[in-house]
């Protein structure tokens, strides 16, 4: 039998201000890749580009892959770097393959999402703040659209439950004068900080805020907690020993999940790559991408986008979290979301977890009323 060779583009960020995560992105496709060897008769090659996180470049490396013949890319971190991509994958009828949490509010026919939704995160978070009586918010991100649209999903579901946004705050990619910041939330004393920074100013951040509480005698962990979307355990170690526990993070996948998939998965990744940087989220979001792509591929025949995507809503995956698949209406995947309290060897304790996959929601149009949370999840307390 003939075995049929498809070229892949994998496009992540491995150098600039928010390439810990980037790495692992790219360790954790690279290990799908590795593991198909030849799979129903396809092989499949990946083809890396690095776009330096530099926004015009993620336009020219994709139009670049697809000029050359590439269908399909597993892809892009940053909302703006997908944002910059999708009308190139859009005009040339190609798939990009996003492996990243996002804030919603979004639907593309040429994408296909394993990364978590709004409702997969920002909705359970709000659930258990509010369940332990924390109604103000101080929020600080990163200008630009994931924690702009995140601080007003955030916002008006506080706002909805008689909570409130006390500030918010905003600061370029890679900044790390945070500070004044600091200083503010310090002032407001609000019961927590709802983090949408990444890369290295988020990393300064933590630093900053915890020796600030600690010079003033506050236990920031207890007092002041700060509550993430995206925070993952590449970034605790970036962090550092002194800041590094006590953080909430709202996620669909942790490294120290109990299941067997999973126990395979992290020994894998961690043979595969002993340097580093450790497994994170968006890295098993690039695993399960990868793996859909290539059991899509094996029952399509073929590249062609519209076979695949047909083809797609059909898998079942094993992932690490627990079982993945993509729904047919979004083009999102059902995933199971959780909550991590990160600890002092830079991993998460998962304190909540809901009992199964949750449909996707990207523009939380389920929730009634629309930006009120207001639903009683079917949650396992896990301690």
């Amino acid at each position: 039998m003939s075995v049929k060779h498809y070229r892949i583009g994998v496009m992540f960020s491995t150098t600039g201000s928010y390439s810990v995560v980037a790495r692992s992105m790219l360790n954790g496709a690279l290990l799908a890749f590795q593991e198909a060897g030849t799979v129903s008769g396809i092989e499949v090659e990946p083809v890396i580009v690095n776009p330096n996180g530099e926004l015009p470049r993620y336009a020219e490396m994709s139009q670049q892959l697809i000029g050359s013949g590439i269908r399909h890319v597993i892809g892009c971190y940053t909302s703006s770097s997908r944002k910059e991509v999708i009308p190139c994958f859009e005009k040339h009828d190609a798939l990009l393959w996003y492996p990243s949490h996002y804030e919603g509010f979004e639907s593309s026919g040429n994408v296909i999402y394993t990364g978590a939704s709004p409702n997969h995160h920002v909705a359970l978070l709000v659930d258990h703040l509010l369940g332990n009586g924390r109604r103000r918010a101080f929020c600080v991100g990163s200008n630009y659209i994931w924690a702009w649209e995140n601080n007003r999903i955030l916002r008006e579901a506080l706002m909805a439950r008689r909570g409130r946004v006390l500030a918010e705050r905003y600061f370029a990619v890679g900044d790390t004068e945070l500070q004044h910041a600091v200083d503010e939330i310090l002032e407001a004393r609000p019961d927590f900080v709802f983090n949408t920074l990444i890369g290295t100013s988020a990393y300064s951040f933590f630093r900053l805020f915890r020796a600030a509480c600690e010079a003033r005698g506050i236990d920031q962990p207890r007092k002041i907690p700060i509550a993430s979307c995206s925070l993952s355990e590449p970034e605790l170690e970036e962090i550092g020993p002194d800041a590094v526990d006590g953080h909430l993070s709202s996620s669909v996948y942790f490294s120290s999940l109990a299941t067997p998939a999973n126990t395979i998965f992290t020994a894998s990744y961690d043979a595969a790559y002993p340097d580093g940087p450790a497994v994170s989220a968006d890295a098993e979001a690039s695993y399960n991408a990868v793996k859909l792509l290539i059991q899509s591929l094996a029952d399509a025949g073929t590249d062609e986008v519209r076979a695949v995507k047909a083809a797609v809503t059909h898998q079942r995956l094993n992932a690490p979290q627990g079982e993945v698949w993509i729904d047919p209406q979004t083009l999102h995947a059902w995933l199971t979301p959780r909550i991590g309290r990160s600890t002092r060897d830079a991993r998460f304790e998962v304190i909540v977890e809901e009992a199964a996959p949750t449909r996707p929601d990207p523009y939380l149009v389920q929730s009634s009323p629309r930006y009120a949370l207001a639903r009683t999840p079917e949650l396992k307390v896990v301690k």
